[in-house]
């Protein structure tokens, strides 16, 4: 039986998928009625970003298995390269 997420990346060329990643820090900030929450994983340079409706429970130490997607922001007139998590889950 395939999983959801070998489903996933099979529909989805760019998505990739990352097993065991240690969080090193996770910060969560409203957004309208989102909260952003920004990962940031050991050993790589690049935030994580996923939208939730409410809190979560701090990720700081855990693993985790990410789903995610390379993509570009605009802050302050400067692009920042970022991954866009579609699927996370604890490890």
């Amino acid at each position: 039986m395939t999983q959801p997420v070998d489903k996933l990346l099979k529909k989805h060329q760019k998505l990739n998928q990352s097993d065991m990643m240690k969080i090193e820090s996770h910060v969560q900030r409203e957004s309208g009625d989102w909260v952003i929450n920004t990962l940031m994983i050991e050993g790589c340079t690049v935030p994580f970003k996923y939208k939730r409706k409410k809190l979560y429970k701090n990720l700081k130490g855990q693993r985790v298995n990410l789903t995610y997607y390379p993509d570009m922001e605009d802050i302050a007139g400067m692009e920042i390269e970022v991954m866009n998590v579609v699927r996370i889950k604890i490890s």
